[in-house]
């Protein structure tokens, strides 16, 4: 994948490349670097997608494009078992989402830069907030160290939640109420954006098991939400719900809601919405990442 071209202006501020690198659950993963020409110190997002999705969702395409077309630039990768990653996503699972997530902080540390802010879509959305809330590597079960800040997540300055959920709950009953098979036979498929999906019942039970609105209230860095009072899929109530646990817990968080009226949840009905959720992440990557305000 070369260098795209921006027409009468001349060449474009973006260039992109496909990178491997290993995960977090002993597969390799996929990704695509949208780089900015000549800029090395430019800011960087790391971008994860939905539940079922990939880094060539279009409005993830569109959006990383369009961030560094300004300057920012931006790691999107497949997780374990999606895109172009290897792995079984019937064996996935939250805990694994958010294992994958470190492994590509710690690519981007060591071979781009370490990332500024998460960007997360979606489920993506969900373990964006859940890593940026608790950044720090577990201590080892045979010593009473406490846990120190990852390295590769120490140089975070915000989070981006575009349609996230407040908890990971509510997909394992959305799951159940699809195919209610998947608890009495351990597993069944499910269509997802017309696509069937085999769900096991491991899936479900770990995403029962973690309590993402307990990580959200201790969150203490800036926040933005983008969200669409029209969404579907993850309602709106869910935006509210986080920008309340976030702005009422012991150190209340910075949080930023941007309500997208009509958008759909891929953002696929209006090339203006994911303009306006580009523009509206890059603003916020320069007001926290680069002039360091809170």
């Amino acid at each position: 994948m070369g260098s795209s071209q921006a027409g009468a202006a001349g060449v474009s501020r973006r260039t992109s490349r496909r990178v491997r690198f290993p995960g977090g659950n002993g597969f390799e993963l996929a990704g695509i670097v949208d780089a900015v020409r000549d800029d090395p110190e430019a800011p960087l997002v790391l971008f994860s997608h939905c539940f079922t999705c990939n880094k060539d969702l279009k409005a993830i395409v569109r959006i990383s494009r369009r961030l560094a077309e300004g300057g920012i630039a931006v790691l999107r990768y497949d997780m374990t078992g999606l895109g172009g990653s290897d792995g079984d996503f019937s064996q996935t699972n939250f805990t694994t989402n958010l294992a994958d997530l470190r492994a590509a902080a710690r690519y981007a540390a060591e071979h781009l830069r370490p990332p500024d802010v998460l960007v997360g879509h979606s489920f993506g959305g969900a373990a964006s907030l859940a890593v940026a809330a608790a950044p720090e590597t577990a201590a080892a079960p045979e010593t009473a160290a406490a846990p120190e800040t990852d390295a590769a997540l120490g140089h975070l300055r915000g989070v981006v939640g575009l349609a996230a959920p407040a908890d990971t709950q509510h997909l394992a009953q959305l799951m159940l109420r699809m195919n209610p098979e998947i608890e009495s036979a351990g597993q069944g498929t499910v269509r997802i954006g017309g696509l069937p999906w085999t769900i096991t019942l491991q899936m479900l039970r770990d995403f029962r098991q973690h309590q993402l609105p307990d990580r959200i209230a201790g969150l203490a860095l800036p926040l933005l939400l983008c969200h669409s009072p029209q969404d579907t899929t993850v309602g709106f109530d869910q935006a509210l719900r986080i920008m309340q646990l976030a702005t009422q817990g012991p150190n209340p968080a910075s949080v930023s809601l941007l309500s997208l009226d009509g958008a759909d949840h891929l953002l696929t009905t209006n090339d203006a919405d994911w303009i306006y959720v580009a523009d509206a992440i890059a603003a916020f990557v320069r007001r926290h990442a680069v002039t360091g305000s809170a």
